[in-house]
This record gives C-alpha cells, sequence and structure tokens, in this order.
C-alpha cells in the first residue's frame, strides 16, 4: 500500500473570508471529495491544492478546520495576478475551450502559459517537499498538465499520474494550441495518464503521432503504451461515476419525497424537464432553450403540459465573456416566455443560483425529463445522478448529447447532436409521449450501468492500472538508496 499524494487546482476545503480577520474554512461537497477521502485516510497521504482565496494563507484557521481530516492537506497560495492568468487566463480562456472544441472563445496571451508553467512549479515545489520514495502522486485535471515536467526537472522520482476530467480534443483542434509540442512533452513526463473516455485517448494518441514524431504508440491490448524518451508512458479510459448509493438514499429520504411532492403539485398537469448547468457556454444551454421553443412551435400538443425548468449555477462571472453569456440565456427565456405563456402556464422556469443538495435530490426525483445536453463535456455526472435519483418508479427519461462522455456508457438514453435543435425539439416530443414501459425499461439499464460504475470503481481502477508502477517506482528508490549506502 503506497501512500497517496492527491493533487487538484483545488483543495476538498475552501477558505473565505468573514471579516477583516476572520475566516471560514467548509469541507467541499462533490463525488470526487467523498470518494478520495477515504481512500486518502486508509492509505495515509496527502492532498495538495489552492484554498481558493488569493494572497496569503492563514495557518490558524485553516490547521484547526483540517485537523480531523484524516490526512495532510498541504495550501498552495497563488497571487491574484497568478489567479488571474493560471486559473482565469490559461486554465480557463485557452484549455477549457480549446478542449471543448470551443476555439474561437481562446485568447491565446503569451504571459498566460508562463505564468501556468510558473503556478505549476508551484504545486511541484509542494509535491516535492511532501512526497517520499515509492509515494503514488494522482495529479487531477487540465490545471496541472506541467506539474510532471517541473517534478522530473526537480529528481522526483515517484510514480506520476494523472486524470483528465475535461475532453481531450482532435489533432485538427488541438494544432491550434501555440504550445502543442511542449504541452504534449509534459503530459508524457507522467507515468500513466487517464481519460474519461475511448474517444479522448484516441484523440490524444493521434496528437502524439503528429506532435511528436520521436514519440512510438506502441500496439497493446488493455492500456496504451508510448514510447518517448527511454521511458514508456501507459494511457487508458477511466470514465468517472457518481456516488450511487448516497443519491439514490437521498432522493427516497422523506425530506426530498416532500420537496418533489410539492414541486409536482405546482405544476398540475404537465410533464416537468430538468435541466440543471453551471454557467458555461459548453453546457448547450441556448441550444437547449431554442430546442424547446422550437418544440412548441411544432408540437401544439406540448403547449400547456410541459414546463421546463432550468436552473443554471453562477461560475466564472469574472470572466466577461460568462456575463454575455448570462445574457443570451436571459433573452432567449424572456422571448420563449413572452410567445408561449398563458395566464395558468409559464413554458420555461428559469433560476440563476445554486440549488442545496436535497433541493437538487428533489428536482431529480419530480422531474419526468432530463435535459442534458451539452455541446462537448468530458462525463456530464448530472446524467448519472439524474439517473440515481429516479427512485419512484423507475420512468424518468433521459435527453442526452452525444458529445457528452457519459453517452459512451449511457445508450439507453434517447441520444442527440445539441447542434441540430430540430433534432432536440423533436427528441423533446417523442419523449412526451413514449410510454412508461419503455420509460422504465430504458432507465433501469442505465441505473444498472451507473450502480456498477460507480466513482468507488472508478478509484479502484485506476489505482489499479497505477500499482504496478508505483510498485516499480519503489524497487527503484530501493535500488538508488542501496547505491547511495
Amino acid at each position: 500500500m503506497n501512500r497517496l499524494i492527491l493533487v487538484s487546482n483545488r483543495l476538498p476545503f475552501a477558505l473565505e473570508r468573514a471579516g477583516t480577520d476572520e475566516w471560514i474554512v467548509t469541507l467541499s461537497a462533490g463525488g470526487l471529495v467523498s470518494a478520495l477521502a477515504p481512500v486518502l485516510r486508509g492509505r495515509g497521504g496527502t492532498w495538495i491544492g489552492w484554498p481558493g482565496v488569493a494572497g496569503d494563507i492563514p495557518n490558524a484557521p485553516f490547521a484547526e478546520a483540517t485537523r480531523d481530516a484524516g490526512y495532510e492537506v498541504v495550501p498552495v497560495a497563488l497571487s491574484e495576478a497568478e489567479r488571474d492568468e493560471f486559473y482565469y487566463g490559461y486554465s480557463n480562456e485557452v484549455i477549457w475551450p480549446l478542449f471543448h472544441d470551443l476555439q474561437n472563445f481562446c485568447h491565446f496571451e503569451p504571459t498566460f502559459w508562463e505564468t501556468y508553467k510558473a503556478v505549476n512549479e508551484r504545486y511541484a515545489e509542494a509535491i516535492a517537499r511532501h512526497c517520499q520514495p515509492g509515494d503514488f502522486i494522482w495529479a487531477h485535471d487540465y490545471h496541472l498538465m506541467y506539474v510532471a515536467q517541473a517534478l522530473r526537472e526537480r529528481g522526483v522520482h515517484a510514480a506520476l499520474t494523472f486524470f483528465l476530467h475535461i475532453p481531450f480534443p482532435p489533432f485538427d483542434i488541438f494544432a491550434k494550441l501555440p504550445q502543442q509540442q511542449r504541452l504534449l512533452r509534459a503530459l508524457l513526463q507522467f507515468d500513466l495518464l487517464g481519460f474519461q473516455t475511448r474517444r479522448d485517448l484516441r484523440n490524444f494518441l493521434q496528437c502524439v503521432r503528429r506532435v511528436l514524431p520521436d514519440a512510438e504508440v506502441l500496439p497493446s491490448s488493455g492500456l496504451q503504451r508510448i514510447r518517448s524518451s527511454g521511458r514508456t508512458i501507459r494511457a487508458g479510459s477511466f470514465p468517472i461515476g457518481i456516488d450511487f448509493e448516497s443519491f439514490e438514499k437521498g432522493a427516497a429520504s422523506e425530506e426530498v419525497a416532500r420537496r418533489a411532492r410539492e414541486l409536482r403539485a405546482a405544476f398540475p398537469g404537465c410533464q416537468l424537464m430538468l435541466g440543471v448547468d453551471r454557467l458555461d457556454y459548453s453546457k448547450g444551454i441556448p441550444e437547449r432553450l431554442r430546442a424547446f421553443r422550437v418544440a412548441l412551435e411544432r408540437h401544439q400538443e406540448l403547449r400547456g403540459r410541459v414546463v421546463l425548468i432550468q436552473a443554471v449555477v453562477p461560475s466564472r462571472v469574472e470572466i466577461p465573456r460568462y456575463h454575455e453569456f448570462k445574457g443570451r440565456i436571459d433573452r432567449l427565456v424572456g422571448d420563449t416566455n413572452g410567445r408561449f405563456s398563458t395566464d395558468t402556464w409559464l413554458p420555461v422556469h428559469y433560476r440563476f443560483r445554486s440549488l442545496d443538495r436535497d433541493d437538487l435530490l428533489a428536482h431529480y426525483r419530480a422531474c419526468e425529463i432530463a435535459l442534458v445536453t451539452p455541446l462537448k463535456d468530458g462525463m456530464n455526472l448530472v446524467a448519472k445522478e439524474y439517473c440515481a435519483c429516479c427512485v419512484e418508479k423507475n420512468d424518468g427519461v433521459l435527453i442526452l448529447s452525444q458529445f457528452a462522455g457519459a453517452a459512451e456508457q449511457l445508450k439507453p438514453a434517447v441520444l442527440v447532436n445539441p447542434y441540430d435543435v430540430e433534432q432536440v425539439a423533436d427528441a423533446i416530443f417523442k419523449v412526451f409521449r413514449m410510454s412508461d414501459a419503455e420509460r422504465r425499461a430504458r432507465m433501469k439499464r442505465m441505473r444498472r450501468i451507473v450502480h456498477h460504475e460507480d466513482v468507488f470503481w472508478w478509484v479502484d481502477s485506476f489505482l489499479k492500472a497505477g500499482s504496478q508502477l508505483a510498485a516499480r517506482s519503489a524497487q527503484t528508490a530501493s535500488r538508488r538508496r542501496v547505491k547511495q549506502r
């Protein structure tokens, strides 16, 4: 059992200023924390990341709040300029749009890359201070793609592994990145690379072949192997899951059942459709609203009998493009409601706020249809959460974008092209008329998949794939110590 060093952009604990000298430390919610925290406690280990505030990090409140975590927590400090150029800049104005096939949204500012490297080196310094020979280092997501390069430069010989939570683009799009070769070489400094889907893995291997002529993709079954600079790197697809039993149990609770009944009672005689998304242009919210408007235009049977509840969670509002994007959503909601509403029926109920957990579960349980139609998504766990919460009759129906990673697993969903608003409109009408028997058959199959391939299965799959690497790393470190004696 190797110690686990987990590295992510954000810590599982968030730090917020409550006053001049007062701070609040809160535990972050989410499947990643619930899945990995027990593993860290069991193995012993460290979680390294940014606590969410720019500037110096106060030790006293942070150390006090994280004392009972069961593992060491190491905060990485970022200045306001580093936060702006590393997080808002390179991570979210270069990598995020490019990897979601939205290259027109990219801002290729050269200083962003330099700050991205510098911050990754800061993370590497924190890792190097806290790791030991034989440790299993697992870095997460697009913010930290350069960290293995920085660790190799510092002589760290532990097993270095990485998981990308967002999609990896095809070569024709990746080639637009000014630092394409440097970024790929940095990724190949890891020992194991994990991707959400087989498509992401294929895209990555295609880019390696096209961009790095000195790297060789070796024929192999199971994990793919890449030979580069005298090293063998392994890569595979590991679709992330959710804590199925937690969502199912929560949805079955009396409090959630009561809220779900109240939600249904507010819309008598209507089927409820649900959209839940962060404010992000990759989520396809305007296209979804346009598709619903087309459905109402084409199919009068839907009018007065279907309601779309669209919840948008505020995100990255500091970036001007996101503020403009919200305005576009507001106008589409207003147009649809202005054209089709009656004295007793409003077609779109729009909420620009976060939902607390019980409220979210109640919406999942109450709504007969879920519209999960991102333009591109690494996985999209909303689709899986919705399936887990269909506990009453198993008769919820999922309309799912074919460009969401979840589509590779959830084939019983009604798959659509989110760019084709007419196809999505027809899918809305199709599921509105779908029989209860067909709904139950589709949902039963999806719930079985989501239950089996949950977040704990994902963690186990990745750690098993990396276990041999960690064993070899420990043996190498042991031989190195013997030689030094």
